[in-house]
């Protein structure tokens, strides 16, 4: 427009910075300015109208002292140049609108102000430009910092997902008390943050070789594989053998890893895998095993979880280690001191021990039973306590019983005070229940003659089936040594069981003493008609599971519908110690 109104040959919109001039509009500039669309700044006769805030009006530069040595005069062909000033919203210059002759020229005034409203419609339409880039920018600014945000939120979003993960990891892992646990905790770990289609742990043995013990959706050709040495060229155990993670985050990176895989890898569509090492005292325990469906970057956030987890599963096992030993030794222990049954001519007589199901597996729960001459003595007692020490208590009280029994012929209450005063001046202080029964048998029948220091009562099954509690219930070992003791007595009919038992075979925390004493008493009566064997394994098995939080001990007796004559032996009937009875 400038061109055609004044008749110029070359227009420019020149804009300026601290080097260069930038035309943005152009017309009649010869190669390469026509291309280029810029100039040094020495090639700026804009420039000295931003300098100065005012027009530039030269007739021929060639001539005129403030510009004859410009450059623009033989490289652009600049001789006449009228230039005004270009500006902003804020009244700064921004170049100049410049009309530019070839050969000298004298500008007119109406030349000048045409120039001057044309500037005027420039500047307008630079600063709607500007104003628009602006808005265009802020916009831009605004959409990447939502972006930012975003990302950021999403990363701190992920960030606490995984530490919440983890949280929850290290707690499952921390309630696990056995090795199944651990198994169990592991395959939760399948889905969640991380995402994995498979999950494995495989567990370290004595001689160097690894045995997937945990398997979730794992193929058959590694499921299967087992055991695995430490030699093959697998991820997990090569994490095991360099005690490195392997992470490898593609279908390539595996194959360049694993190169004889790949049918393998290829049928069950694994793209990315990791395999943690365990860590252990002395050396790796084993390999936490991940596999994903499809491409997943493990970044070193996401590298960091599972080595966490890693490391969580290895603590894990250690525990379950530590506490099966501790298991195994106090079980021993337990069952150490638990008596072998004397052999019997004409009685019946079977016993069972089974620990709770907690940790140390290990309590104050005993049975004994003593031959004497043509009697039997018989036990059953129950220190306060789960832990070893109930388990040593137990076994002092009961070494000390069966002193008084084979030495003593006293009758059970006297007995039971004997042990209740070494009990106190042994300075044990246990608080035990103890049942001492004596069976006496004689050629005109059976009788039972027993004490009960605060045990639950034994249950005699009638012939008939019929079962009852047997009465008298005097204070626990421990509690009063001031307070009687009681003997009680009644005969034994050819046929009936005696059932002595500790309190984990009926209490239970859903039921009063006397509801479970009733249901003990129903089991035992549709029973009844079993062998003593089969009775006791009945009554054990009718035990709710999720309720046996406590020992169970159990001696029974059964006198057979068929007597036979006990032996005879050489002691007296009427032996000092035993009329009190």
């Amino acid at each position: 427009m400038v061109a055609k109104i004044v008749r110029v040959p070359v227009a420019l919109v020149s804009l300026v910075d601290d080097v260069r001039q930038y035309f943005p509009g152009a017309t009649g500039l010869d190669q390469p300015w026509a291309t280029t669309r810029q100039t040094p700044l020495s090639h700026s006769f804009s420039r000295q109208v931003v300098m100065s805030a005012k027009p530039l009006v030269i007739t021929d530069a060639r001539g005129d002292d403030r510009v004859c040595n410009n450059p623009a005069i033989e490289d652009l062909g600049v001789v006449g140049y009228a230039g005004l000033p270009l500006f902003d919203d804020q009244g700064n210059i921004l170049g100049s609108l410049c009309a530019i002759d070839t050969a000298p020229r004298i500008w007119t005034d109406a030349e000048l102000d045409l120039l001057d409203d044309l500037a005027a419609a420039c500047s307008a339409k630079l600063r709607l430009r500007i104003t628009a880039t602006r808005a265009k920018r802020e916009v831009e600014a605004r959409v990447a910092a939502q972006i930012v945000a975003e990302q950021l939120s999403n990363r701190l979003t992920l960030a606490f997902d995984r530490g919440q993960a983890l949280l929850a990891a290290s707690t499952a892992f921390a309630n696990t008390e056995t090795l199944d646990g651990v198994v169990a905790a592991v395959s939760n770990l399948l889905g969640g943050t991380l995402g994995p289609s498979q999950v494995g742990l495989f567990i370290r043995d004595d001689q160097d070789r690894i045995e997937l013990t945990s398997s979730t959706q794992l193929p058959p050709w590694l499921a299967d594989r087992r055991p695995i040495s430490l030699t093959d060229p697998l991820p997990a155990t090569d994490a095991v053998r360099t005690s490195t993670p392997v992470f490898l985050d593609d279908r390539p990176a595996i194959l360049a890893r694993y190169p004889h895989l790949a049918e393998e890898i290829e049928a069950v569509g694994w793209h990315a895998i990791a395999a943690a090492p365990l860590p252990g005292p002395g050396r790796t325990m084993g390999a936490l095993f991940f596999a994903w469906p499809e491409p997943h970057p493990l970044e070193i956030d996401e590298q960091a979880v599972i080595t966490s987890l890693a490391g969580y599963v290895a603590h894990a096992l250690q525990r379950a280690s530590h506490l099966q030993d501790r298991v195994f030794a106090a079980e021993t222990l337990q069952r150490a001191m638990l008596s072998q049954l004397p052999p019997l001519d004409h009685l019946e007589l079977t016993a069972r021990y089974q620990p709770a199901h907690h940790r140390d597996q290990v309590g104050g729960d005993w049975y004994d039973a003593v031959k004497i001459d043509k009697d039997l003595a018989i036990v059953i007692g129950d220190v306060a306590g789960h832990d070893i020490n109930a388990a040593a208590q137990m076994g002092q009280l009961r070494s000390i019983l069966r002193g008084y029994l084979v030495d003593r012929h006293e009758p059970p209450s006297a007995l039971l005070r004997r042990l209740d005063n070494a009990n106190h001046l042994l300075g044990n202080h246990s608080i035990a229940s103890v049942c001492l029964a004596y069976v006496e048998t004689t050629p005109d029948g059976s009788h039972l003659l027993w004490s009960n220091a605060g045990h639950p009562p034994p249950v005699l099954v009638g012939p008939d089936g019929s079962a009852r509690t047997l009465p008298g219930r005097d204070p626990l070992l421990g509690a009063s040594r001031l307070l009687g003791r009681t003997n009680h007595r009644l005969p034994l009919s050819p046929g009936s069981t005696l059932l002595l038992y500790t309190d984990g075979l009926m209490e239970r925390r859903s039921e009063t003493l006397e509801e479970g004493i009733a249901r003990l008493h129903s089991c035992l009566a549709a029973h009844a008609h079993l062998s003593l064997d089969e009775l006791v394994d009945a009554v054990i098995a009718a035990v709710p599971d999720p309720g046996h939080e406590d020992d169970i001990a159990v001696l029974a007796l059964r006198i057979p519908r068929h007597r036979h004559p006990p032996p005879e032996t050489g002691r007296d009937e009427q032996q000092p110690g035993r009329e009190a009875r």
